[in-house]
């Protein structure tokens, strides 16, 4: 099934526990998966080298960044530098192997619960394959605040459109990708909005087990048959998990703000937490020295708080 399709990521030694886990899901559900890892440190670069995961090629950052991506980042923060990175991933793929059909990149902080097999079905031979936040009704603003689409999974094929459409994207992303109030524009997200008008071979996920995360979930029944995860009437495949803080060694903070069914605690946190556990014990047997310091402010502390500023901001002036 995974013939011709390669999976990527990105992430830093704050998200090498997610990062990892994330590695072990794909592969548990997708055991012929092959997935390239853009290292956006030395310490992750060296780490993942001396464990020689299944599946997994390394990418080190002096070898993927050119002279624009260098450019770019002299005039932004971390977190938005990996961001303005995002449509670089997938051509670098497609620049490196020939054969490759579709690149699928993925965010380091999602989990699978289940095949992705749905997913290229879904998407059949068309193009690009996108997910929308699906944020409540009373949400619906966020639309044009964060993004219509979350960048958490998005498949491209190797064809006009789907390479248009990559290059495109990374040229605006290489101009502006910054997390500030600016209207129409949001880091390296805002920019999907406009890609249904501007692609015929284009596939808007109807799956709502495809990218299910903190913002959405509370519209959904979360239950368990026979041992799979199923929201509403789809089965989870992966679910995002945003905002979710590492605190030590076993102590987590699911998601700041939000609310979760004691189901949704149970079948899908709960094993998830589960596994950045087993992961920190891996990582610690490679480097005892590896610590989780909740004092130091993760990538996702700051993107939480830089997100809730910006949606204050923007509630601010719809209010108006």
């Amino acid at each position: 099934m995974f013939e011709g399709i390669i999976f990527c990521t990105y992430f830093n030694k704050n998200y090498l526990q997610k990062g990892l886990a994330l590695h072990t899901s794909l592969l548990k559900h997708n055991p012929t998966a092959k997935l390239w890892i853009l290292c956006m440190d030395t310490y992750t670069k060296r780490l993942l080298d001396k464990l020689k995961l299944t599946g997994v090629t390394t990418i080190d950052l002096s070898q993927f960044e050119d002279s624009q991506l260098k450019k770019a980042k002299k005039n932004r923060s971390l977190v938005e530098y990996f961001w303005t990175c995002t449509p670089s991933l997938p051509l670098y793929i497609f620049k490196h192997n020939p054969r490759v059909n579709k690149a699928i990149y993925l965010d380091a902080d999602l989990y699978f619960y289940s095949s992705i097999k749905p997913i290229i079905e879904e998407m059949g031979d068309n193009s690009i394959y996108i997910v929308e936040h699906r944020y409540p009704k009373d949400q619906k603003y966020r639309d044009n605040v964060s993004g219509r689409f979350n960048v958490g999974l998005i498949v491209f094929k190797r064809d006009k459109e789907g390479l248009d459409c990559l290059k495109r994207w990374r040229k605006q992303c290489n101009k502006w990708c910054y997390l500030k109030p600016e209207p129409g524009k949001m880091g390296d997200q805002m920019y999907l909005n406009e890609w249904p008008e501007l692609y015929t071979n284009l596939v808007i996920s109807k799956n709502l087990g495809v990218n299910t995360a903190p913002w959405n979930i509370m519209q959904y029944q979360v239950t368990n048959k026979q041992s799979q995860i199923h929201i509403n009437k789809d089965q989870l495949i992966f679910y995002h998990f945003h905002q979710l803080e590492v605190l030590g060694k076993n102590r987590f903070n699911y998601a700041h703000g939000y609310k979760f069914t004691k189901n949704t605690i149970d079948y899908i946190y709960k094993p998830y937490t589960i596994e950045l556990t087993k992961q920190y014990e891996i990582i610690n047997k490679y480097d005892p020295s590896f610590k989780i310091d909740a004092s130091k402010s993760s990538l996702s502390d700051k993107i939480k708080q830089l997100t809730t500023n910006y949606l204050k901001y923007f509630t601010k002036k719809f209010n108006q």
